[in-house]
């Protein structure tokens, strides 16, 4: 690493987490009853703990609607009651691109399986049924390395870049490079979305152009926001209101070492407006049927069921979103 560029310094875990949690933990899949809901959802492991949530908050008539299915679990997940919609038992998706691709495929099939998806990220590719990606609240993402790490606790996006771009003065030569570059599993929404932060493409990373960067550790991908990957000379992306939920015990604690960075200057902080790695999270509905109950009552507008839980998103870490319920981002 050349320490001519990167200035090292000492940042105390102290100012990184904000608030405190008192919501309880979360489970993988729905749970009470009804077993199966009006909306099943599946996609971003980055917001499945906060619609978890909402799901076990948000009632119509007394009765839970949202049905949020993790990331990771069980191979295979079942959306609808089989005596009534026959055919919903599927492979779990792993991230916002396979949540959103499993939506797809049922909008594209009419099975009635799939409702929505969750989202860290906004793809507006064309999609058929038209797809609108739904505003609810807002994360900011720094990088995680460990507190003995000999990558410094400060860096400048710039610097940043450079590691992400296999910079020699940065990560060394390889093929044993000074530095292991991490980037979550393909279909992540954090991926996709560090990628084009870091000015990179997943078509660059995947071909190989950057040989420093890894998706995989021991022949297993790299569940993004889970800290147990890194060592002394690791980095990835992690999302800080994942990090505050995990900190607080309202979400599994997969933190490991894994301590947040600085960048340029402003601490890791989600409600902190000034920090300058911020992306809008999402729940994607098909687009026919935003002005359709339930879809309309829980996701749509300032005034849905989801907008009027500020104080929930914020206890999983996330700040509340000005656009929440917005329906403007749609695919073609």
């Amino acid at each position: 690493m050349n320490t001519r560029k990167i200035a090292i310094a000492a940042v105390g875990l102290a100012g990184l987490l904000t608030g405190t949690v008192s919501a309880g933990m979360a489970v993988a899949d729905p749970s009470g009853t009804p077993t199966y809901r009006q909306l099943s959802g599946v996609g971003s492991d980055t917001t499945q703990g906060v619609m978890n949530g909402l799901a076990n908050t948000i009632t119509i008539n007394g009765q839970k609607v949202i049905g949020s299915y993790d990331a990771v679990g069980s191979a295979n997940i079942t959306t609808k009651d089989p005596a009534t919609t026959p055919g919903c038992t599927m492979a779990r998706p792993n991230g916002s691109g396979a949540g959103r691709t499993a939506l797809s495929n049922s909008l594209a099939a009419g099975n009635g399986c799939l409702d929505f998806s969750r989202s860290s990220s906004l793809n507006l590719a064309a999609a058929s049924p038209g797809l609108t990606y739904v505003p609810f609240a807002v994360d900011a993402v720094s990088y995680a390395i460990t507190p003995t790490s000999q990558i410094p606790r400060k860096l400048a996006l710039t610097d940043l870049k450079a590691i992400y771009h296999c910079d020699p003065n940065y990560v060394g030569t390889g093929p044993n490079y000074d530095i292991t570059v991490y980037l979550p599993q393909s279909g992540s929404g954090t991926r996709s979305f560090w990628e084009s932060t870091m000015g990179i493409t997943d078509a660059d990373v995947v071909a190989g152009v950057y040989p420093c960067i890894k998706d995989t550790k021991n022949g297993s991908p790299v569940e993004e926001h889970d800290g147990r990957v890194l060592d002394d000379k690791s980095i990835a992306p992690f999302s800080i209101a994942q990090y505050n939920a995990q900190s607080s015990q309202t979400i599994a604690d997969v933190r490991g070492r894994a301590i947040l960075g600085t960048i340029d200057d402003v601490a890791p902080n989600t409600l902190n407006s000034s920090f300058g790695v911020k992306r809008d999270v999402y729940n994607v509905i098909p687009t026919s049927k935003i002005g359709t109950a339930p879809w309309s009552t829980v996701f749509v507008g300032s005034s849905s069921l989801v907008c009027q839980q500020p104080n929930l998103i914020n206890e999983y870490g996330f700040a509340t979103n000005a656009n929440c319920g917005d329906t403007s981002k749609q695919t073609p």
